[in-house]
């Protein structure tokens, strides 16, 4: 594999197919690979099963008819508790979902990144997720203490998309923040992951930056990085910008009416990524005029 896997989010896009499974990193509506997100929307692919702590990424796919199942924990922008398109999909029967609690996704993720069938678990006991999902299954230790546990099935990906603060063309990605949340479980659980960041930057610029604790992801199980400033938006990243308040504000608002939510999707989804920023630059001149 060359050592330069830069390429473009539209080249990214182009090396998936329909009927995938996609996961896609970050959390709710904090440091998800939004400018990739938005090229999947450009694209004519469909019928995809999405693992994801779920934001803006899923409802986005979801009101463009592009997922057909779901695996996720929740759908919530953070500051605003549900993710509006995601709960029209869900009340609508417009998806499939398979409910995991938070702590089975990353355990289901981290069983696939050690090519395990499973993971036997406590998370879920005693809970409503073994209702809610009837395909878990629970196991009994085979040792003296006889524990009854759940068996997390590993979630397998096909491909993993994540966001990064830094990275270099080899495909080392750098996390910045205050949670590295599981974009390096997203991409060791997957056949093929995909990393875009704020900045591309040389690999001595990543030790430099902060300590090598902050080196998430490591190229050997990344395929392809690209370069997408301000590409979270509008979710967080810090410390490079904080969530688009006012703009995630003024998406829900759009998501609530059909015909708001068409004039949304006409001034800021109906272009390229360039044309998009753009969009987003002339929303805030017009609020502050």
């Amino acid at each position: 594999m060359s050592a330069d896997k830069t390429m473009t989010p539209d080249e990214v896009v182009g090396r998936l197919t329909s009927g995938m499974t996609l996961g896609i990193g970050g959390w709710g509506s904090r440091r998800k690979p939004m400018a990739l997100v938005r090229a999947l929307l450009r694209s004519d692919l469909t019928d995809l099963t999405v693992v994801s702590y779920g934001g803006p990424d899923v409802g986005l796919l979801a009101a463009a008819g592009k997922i057909r199942r779901l695996v996720t924990a929740f759908g919530t922008l953070d500051s605003v508790p549900l993710e509006p398109h995601f709960c029209a999909a869900r009340q609508g029967g417009g998806l499939e979902l398979t409910e995991l609690d938070e702590a089975m996704v990353m355990w289901g993720l981290t069983a696939a990144a050690h090519r395990l069938p499973f993971m036997p678990i406590r998370a879920g006991l005693g809970s409503d997720v073994l209702t809610v999902n009837p395909s878990l299954r629970t196991i009994t230790s085979p040792y003296e203490d006889g524990e009854e546990l759940v068996a997390v099935p590993a979630l397998r990906l096909d491909a993993a998309l994540v966001h990064l603060n830094r990275a270099d063309a080899r495909g080392n990605g750098q996390y910045l923040g205050p949670d590295p949340y599981f974009d390096d479980l997203f991409c060791q659980a997957a056949d093929a992951a995909y990393v875009s960041c704020e900045r591309l930057v040389d690999t001595a610029e990543l030790l430099k930056a902060a300590g090598p604790q902050t080196l998430l992801v490591k190229r050997a199980f990344v395929t392809g990085v690209t370069e997408t400033p301000n590409g979270a938006h509008f979710t967080s990243c810090e410390p490079d910008h904080g969530r688009d308040e006012a703009f995630q504000r003024a998406y829900v608002r759009a998501a609530k009416d059909p015909a708001a939510w068409q004039d949304f999707v006409g001034r800021f989804l109906s272009g390229d990524e360039h044309s998009y920023q753009a969009a987003v630059a002339a929303f805030h001149e017009e609020a502050s005029a």
